[in-house]
This record gives C-alpha cells, structure tokens and sequence, in this order.
C-alpha cells in the first residue's frame, strides 16, 4: 500500500528457486547478485544476451530460451521481471500475484512487492539502502559514501566478534550477555584490533568474557 512502510529483511536465497525474467544488461546485473547469494537461478529469455549465456555456462544457472510463459515461474521464491517489454513485465507481475510470488518489475515501483537496496559489502557485514523505489540512484550514491565510511577492517573486525560471541553465549548467562557484548563490539575495541592486532584482542576478549562466566 502507498504510504506504508516496508519491512526490510535480508533473505536467504540458498538452493531456492528464483526466476529472472529478461536477457539483456539489465537481467545480467540482477543474476549476478542472485548467484552470489547461491539462489537456483532460472533465466527466462527468448533472445538471451552473451553476458546472460556466460553467466548460465560459469554457474550453471538453468536458461529457458523462450518467450514468457507462466509456467516457468511455478515454485519461484521471488520474481524479477527485467524485459524491454512493458507489457512483459506487467503479466509477469499479474501472474505472480496470481500465484502469490513476490516480484520486483524493474524501473517500476507500482509493480513491485519488494525493492532490491543498495548494499556495501564487507565481508559478511552488509549495509543495505533503500529508497522504497523512488530514487535507486541516491541509493547508490549513499553507498559510495557508507564504502568509504565501512572498510574491510570492519568485515574482519565482525569475524573476530562472531567467534568471541559463541563464547559469550556458552559461558555467560543471558541476563549478563548484552553487556559483555557491549564492551566488545563498541569503536574503541575495534581500535583495540587495529593497534595490536587480533590475537591480542583476543586474549583480552577471553580475559572479560572469562571474569564474567
């Protein structure tokens, strides 16, 4: 609905079944990120683009080279429709809401039941962007900005808390959890990392965790 604010969610994708509709530069980009997050890409194109071929050959994406057919959504998770044919697109969203499929029109923000953000990625920390589809590019514009704030030393620097943290859940009880936690996770300890490297970081992460146990 107009108006209303969107739930923003991170989605796992891993070995389900996701459909792009389209076979030009545009289908290319939206597959891409989809394979990086280990959807089961299925690519609907009756004249498939190089880029589009390459990309089924490296990954082994299925590609269907043919015209839009319904069929060839059934059991999507999610839909993105990205032809050159307006009236493509529009029947690919009427079918997925016939099937109860979400879908992402491209360029077409009342065909949508999802918006794709702008993401920094720096390891397994992501900094998504969203602009409930009114404006994709100062999303993108944002996130040139956030990449120049959030470096690979944060991504890293989340892989150190992640194991730390498994140690916090099995020794600390959970009332006393959010504290520890906070001590650990604030700039200053991320400071801590770079001045005298990960291991001693950790060594002293231990030390907190194991006065709190």
């Amino acid at each position: 609905m107009v108006g209303m604010a969107k739930y923003p969610i991170f989605l796992e994708l891993h070995g389900r079944r996701v459909v792009v509709v389209g076979g030009g530069a545009v289908a290319a980009r939206k597959a891409e990120s989809l394979l990086e997050a280990a959807a089961r890409l299925v690519i609907v194109a009756h004249k498939p683009s190089d880029a589009i071929i390459d990309l089924c050959t490296r990954h082994g994406a299925e590609l269907i080279r043919a015209k839009y057919s319904k069929e060839y959504i059934a059991q999507a998770v999610i839909v993105i429709a990205a032809t050159n044919d307006p009236a493509v697109n529009e029947q690919v969203y009427r079918d997925c809401q016939e099937l109860e499929i979400l879908c992402n029109v491209v360029d077409e923000p009342r065909l949508c039941d999802f918006f794709v953000p702008a993401v920094v990625r720096r390891g397994d920390l992501q900094i998504a962007i969203g602009t409930d589809g009114n404006c994709p590019a100062y999303a993108g514009h944002l996130r040139k900005k956030l990449e120049a704030m959030f470096t690979e030393e944060h991504g890293r620097f989340l892989a150190e808390l992640e194991q730390v943290r498994r140690e916090i859940i099995e020794q600390i009880p959970e009332p006393d959890r959010k504290a520890v936690l906070g001590r650990l996770v604030d700039d200053e300890s991320r400071s801590e990392v770079r001045a005298n490297g990960p291991a001693a970081w950790r060594e002293r992460a231990k030390a907190l965790v194991a006065s709190q146990a």
